[in-house]
């Protein structure tokens, strides 16, 4: 009998990609495909939402080639909004 695709783990990892002017671009995290148990389709999850409409899939790394990420994140997050608020005044 087959696992539970969660069980499996992710088939690829789901980001949106933010341009940065001068910087690399940032790749955020946005969810997960899992592949069906036939292996003839993907379920998408997403824990969030690209602001552009934009997914890009890519196979998930070892948990050791992992970087903690999340004061990055927080900084680019904090840019984006910090250049919405520049373009709605």
């Amino acid at each position: 009998m087959a696992k539970p695709q969660e069980a499996r783990g992710p088939t690829y990892q789901a980001y949106t990609v933010i341009k940065r002017e001068g910087q690399d671009d940032f790749w955020l995290n946005v969810g997960a495909a899992f592949e069906h148990a036939d292996g003839k389709g993907l379920n998408i999850i997403l824990q969030a939402l690209p602001i552009d409409g934009k997914i890009v899939l890519r196979p998930p790394k070892d948990r050791d080639e992992r970087p903690d990420d999340t004061e990055r994140a927080q900084a680019t997050v904090r840019h984006i909004n910090d250049s919405r608020r520049g373009r709605d005044r």
